[in-house]
Protein backbone atom coordinates (compact mmCIF):
# COMPACT_ATOMS: atom_id res chain seq x y z
CA UNK A 1 0.00 0.00 0.00
CA UNK A 2 1.15 3.23 -0.97
CA UNK A 3 2.15 5.42 1.97
CA UNK A 4 0.69 8.51 1.18
CA UNK A 5 -2.65 6.40 2.64
CA UNK A 6 -1.10 5.05 5.44
CA UNK A 7 0.29 8.46 6.12
CA UNK A 8 -3.16 10.29 5.97
CA UNK A 9 -5.07 7.36 8.24
CA UNK A 10 -1.44 8.40 10.78
CA UNK A 11 -2.56 12.40 9.76
CA UNK A 12 -6.49 11.84 10.71
CA UNK A 13 -5.72 10.44 13.98
CA UNK A 14 -3.21 12.84 14.91
CA UNK A 15 -4.83 15.79 13.77
CA UNK A 16 -8.45 14.98 15.11
CA UNK A 17 -7.28 12.79 18.04
CA UNK A 18 -3.81 13.84 19.02
CA UNK A 19 -0.52 11.79 18.62
CA UNK A 20 -1.03 9.56 22.04
CA UNK A 21 -3.54 8.03 20.62
CA UNK A 22 -1.95 7.13 17.11
CA UNK A 23 0.90 5.78 19.11
CA UNK A 24 -1.49 3.46 20.87
CA UNK A 25 -2.77 2.61 17.82
CA UNK A 26 0.76 1.71 16.24
CA UNK A 27 0.85 -0.91 19.37
CA UNK A 28 -1.85 -2.31 18.83
CA UNK A 29 -1.24 -2.67 15.31
CA UNK A 30 1.90 -4.53 16.40
CA UNK A 31 3.91 -2.01 14.13
CA UNK A 32 7.45 -1.29 15.30
CA UNK A 33 7.38 2.33 13.85
CA UNK A 34 5.01 5.06 14.39
CA UNK A 35 5.74 7.52 11.44
CA UNK A 36 4.53 6.40 8.02
CA UNK A 37 6.61 7.51 4.92
CA UNK A 38 4.62 9.36 2.37
CA UNK A 39 6.55 8.15 -0.71
CA UNK A 40 7.37 4.67 0.50
CA UNK A 41 5.43 1.20 -0.22
CA UNK A 42 4.29 -0.89 2.87
CA UNK A 43 2.96 -4.19 2.62
CA UNK A 44 -0.83 -4.55 1.83
CA UNK A 45 -1.89 -6.08 5.21
CA UNK A 46 -0.73 -3.05 7.24
CA UNK A 47 -3.60 -0.53 6.30
CA UNK A 48 -6.43 -3.16 7.50
CA UNK A 49 -4.46 -4.19 10.78
CA UNK A 50 -3.85 -0.24 11.31
CA UNK A 51 -7.26 0.52 10.20
CA UNK A 52 -8.63 -2.19 12.73
CA UNK A 53 -6.36 -0.53 15.24
CA UNK A 54 -7.29 2.85 15.20
CA UNK A 55 -11.44 1.56 15.70
CA UNK A 56 -10.37 -0.32 18.45
CA UNK A 57 -8.49 2.67 19.95
CA UNK A 58 -10.86 5.23 19.38
CA UNK A 59 -13.96 2.81 20.43
CA UNK A 60 -15.75 3.99 17.11
CA UNK A 61 -17.24 1.40 14.68
CA UNK A 62 -14.77 0.99 11.49
CA UNK A 63 -17.04 2.11 9.32
CA UNK A 64 -18.14 5.49 11.16
CA UNK A 65 -14.54 6.41 11.53
CA UNK A 66 -13.60 5.57 7.90
CA UNK A 67 -16.00 8.16 6.98
CA UNK A 68 -14.75 10.19 9.25
CA UNK A 69 -11.40 9.96 7.26
CA UNK A 70 -13.06 11.08 4.19
CA UNK A 71 -14.39 14.22 5.92
CA UNK A 72 -10.95 15.01 7.10
CA UNK A 73 -9.56 14.40 3.70
CA UNK A 74 -11.55 17.23 2.10
CA UNK A 75 -12.50 19.06 4.88
CA UNK A 76 -9.41 19.69 7.59
CA UNK A 77 -6.83 22.84 6.62
CA UNK A 78 -4.03 20.40 6.75
CA UNK A 79 -5.34 18.37 3.61
CA UNK A 80 -6.99 21.22 1.73
CA UNK A 81 -4.98 19.95 -1.41
CA UNK A 82 -7.14 17.43 -2.27
CA UNK A 83 -10.22 19.18 -1.72
CA UNK A 84 -8.73 21.53 -4.25
CA UNK A 85 -7.62 19.01 -6.94
CA UNK A 86 -11.23 17.46 -6.02
CA UNK A 87 -12.99 20.99 -7.02
CA UNK A 88 -11.16 21.04 -10.48
CA UNK A 89 -13.62 18.08 -11.27
CA UNK A 90 -15.91 20.60 -12.15
CA UNK A 91 -18.26 24.18 -11.42
CA UNK A 92 -21.20 21.74 -10.52
CA UNK A 93 -21.66 18.91 -8.15
CA UNK A 94 -23.26 16.97 -10.80
CA UNK A 95 -19.87 17.72 -13.08
CA UNK A 96 -17.75 16.71 -9.66
CA UNK A 97 -19.77 13.10 -9.26
CA UNK A 98 -18.63 12.65 -12.97
CA UNK A 99 -15.19 13.41 -12.77
CA UNK A 100 -14.88 10.92 -9.95
CA UNK A 101 -14.47 8.27 -12.56
CA UNK A 102 -10.74 10.05 -13.59
CA UNK A 103 -9.80 10.48 -10.31
CA UNK A 104 -7.24 7.61 -9.70
CA UNK A 105 -5.92 8.66 -13.06
CA UNK A 106 -5.71 12.42 -12.04
CA UNK A 107 -3.97 11.10 -8.96
CA UNK A 108 -1.56 9.38 -11.12
CA UNK A 109 -0.74 12.71 -12.45
CA UNK A 110 0.69 13.79 -9.06
CA UNK A 111 1.99 10.96 -7.63
CA UNK A 112 2.85 8.37 -10.41
CA UNK A 113 2.80 5.08 -8.06
CA UNK A 114 -0.25 5.69 -6.39
CA UNK A 115 -2.61 3.58 -7.35
CA UNK A 116 -6.47 4.26 -5.97
CA UNK A 117 -9.00 2.14 -5.86
CA UNK A 118 -11.36 2.07 -8.97
CA UNK A 119 -14.77 4.61 -9.03
CA UNK A 120 -17.26 4.49 -11.44
CA UNK A 121 -20.78 6.60 -11.60
CA UNK A 122 -23.56 4.95 -13.09
CA UNK A 123 -26.21 7.47 -13.85
CA UNK A 124 -30.03 6.34 -13.24
CA UNK A 125 -31.90 9.64 -13.33
CA UNK A 126 -30.35 13.36 -13.69
CA UNK A 127 -30.81 13.21 -10.16
CA UNK A 128 -29.90 9.55 -9.00
CA UNK A 129 -26.56 7.96 -8.98
CA UNK A 130 -24.53 5.01 -7.57
CA UNK A 131 -21.19 4.66 -7.02
CA UNK A 132 -19.05 1.91 -7.28
CA UNK A 133 -15.89 1.26 -5.72
CA UNK A 134 -13.58 -1.50 -5.87
CA UNK A 135 -10.75 -1.78 -3.57
CA UNK A 136 -8.78 -3.96 -1.87
CA UNK A 137 -9.27 -2.55 1.79
CA UNK A 138 -12.81 -2.85 2.68
CA UNK A 139 -14.72 0.26 3.93
CA UNK A 140 -13.48 2.36 1.07
CA UNK A 141 -16.95 3.21 0.19
CA UNK A 142 -17.20 4.73 3.53
CA UNK A 143 -14.49 7.17 3.42
CA UNK A 144 -16.34 8.11 -0.23
CA UNK A 145 -19.16 9.19 2.21
CA UNK A 146 -17.41 11.25 3.60
CA UNK A 147 -15.73 13.25 0.77
CA UNK A 148 -18.93 13.17 -1.05
CA UNK A 149 -21.09 14.66 2.11
CA UNK A 150 -18.67 17.43 2.33
CA UNK A 151 -18.57 18.11 -1.13
CA UNK A 152 -21.66 18.23 -1.46
CA UNK A 153 -22.13 21.01 1.26
CA UNK A 154 -18.73 22.79 -0.30
CA UNK A 155 -20.87 22.88 -3.88
CA UNK A 156 -24.00 24.07 -1.93
CA UNK A 157 -25.60 20.94 -2.95
CA UNK A 158 -28.91 18.77 -0.65
CA UNK A 159 -27.85 15.10 -1.40
CA UNK A 160 -29.05 11.48 0.14
CA UNK A 161 -26.12 9.13 0.45
CA UNK A 162 -26.46 5.92 1.35
CA UNK A 163 -23.90 3.10 1.50
CA UNK A 164 -26.10 0.17 0.23
CA UNK A 165 -23.82 -2.78 0.53
CA UNK A 166 -20.40 -4.52 -0.26
CA UNK A 167 -19.23 -7.65 -1.14
CA UNK A 168 -16.02 -9.30 -3.17
CA UNK A 169 -14.06 -5.91 -2.88
CA UNK A 170 -16.96 -3.74 -4.22
CA UNK A 171 -18.91 -1.47 -2.34
CA UNK A 172 -21.92 0.72 -3.62
CA UNK A 173 -22.77 4.16 -2.36
CA UNK A 174 -26.81 5.50 -3.82
CA UNK A 175 -26.62 9.34 -4.46
CA UNK A 176 -29.79 11.53 -4.99
CA UNK A 177 -29.80 14.69 -5.30
CA UNK A 178 -32.74 16.67 -3.62
CA UNK A 179 -31.52 20.61 -4.12
CA UNK A 180 -28.44 21.38 -6.53
CA UNK A 181 -28.46 24.85 -4.95
CA UNK A 182 -29.81 24.73 -1.57
CA UNK A 183 -27.25 26.90 0.10
CA UNK A 184 -24.35 28.90 -1.25
CA UNK A 185 -21.22 26.95 -1.89
CA UNK A 186 -17.77 27.49 -0.52
CA UNK A 187 -15.86 29.94 -2.41
CA UNK A 188 -13.57 28.18 -4.99
CA UNK A 189 -11.13 30.30 -7.21
CA UNK A 190 -8.81 28.08 -9.72
CA UNK A 191 -6.44 30.54 -9.16
CA UNK A 192 -5.65 30.49 -5.44
CA UNK A 193 -3.37 29.06 -3.89
CA UNK A 194 -3.89 27.25 -0.52
CA UNK A 195 -2.05 28.66 2.65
Amino acid sequence: MHGLINRAIQCFVTDSYGAEKWVEATRVADLDFVEFEAMLTYDDDITPDLLDAVSHVLDRPRDEMMEDIGTYLVSHPNVEALRRLLRFGGVTFVEFLHSLDDLPDRARLAVSDLNLPRIELRDHSPTQFSLICQSPVAGYGHVMMGILRTMADDYGTLAMLEHTGAGHGVETISVSLIETEFAEGRVFDLGARAS
